[in-house]
């Protein structure tokens, strides 16, 4: 499992004083790229020429509110891998310990000439695997 921490700004909160839903993806999304980061590669594998990572699936659910300034934990499991795809599921986690907000997403190696699903290349197979939820 991997952890990442944050604080909710008041920019990331709608009218009524919470978390704005959509702003979950952005913070899940922070998480993904600090991982990677902690995979030490020579280079952010979303730069490679060769290959893309897209969303095909995602999903979260809301269980309790999430209040500006406050802190969370974000754990980062890969529930998944398969050859040529890799499910990441998120908890978003308050200071008492309770999740709030839990979420899947799911990215698929993707050729970025023809478009056309390829196989993950070891080095993030690997890694990813250190990740995996058991």
């Amino acid at each position: 499992m991997y952890s990442y921490k944050r604080r909710v700004n008041f920019y990331d909160c709608d009218p009524a004083g919470i978390l704005f839903f959509g702003r979950v993806y952005e913070l899940c999304h922070s998480a993904y790229e600090s991982m990677i980061e902690s995979f030490n590669l020579q280079e952010p594998y979303w730069t490679n020429e060769n290959y893309i990572t897209p969303i095909i699936h995602s999903e979260a659910s809301y269980h309790k509110p999430v209040r500006p300034g406050e802190m969370i934990t974000i754990n980062v499991q890969v529930s998944q891998l398969r050859k040529s795809s890799f499910e990441l599921e998120y908890e978003l986690v308050n200071l008492k310990g309770e999740i709030c907000t839990k979420v899947k997403i799911v990215h698929i190696f993707i050729h970025k000439k023809n478009w056309e699903k390829i196989n993950m290349p070891d080095n993030l197979l690997q890694a990813f695997l250190s990740h995996k939820k058991i």
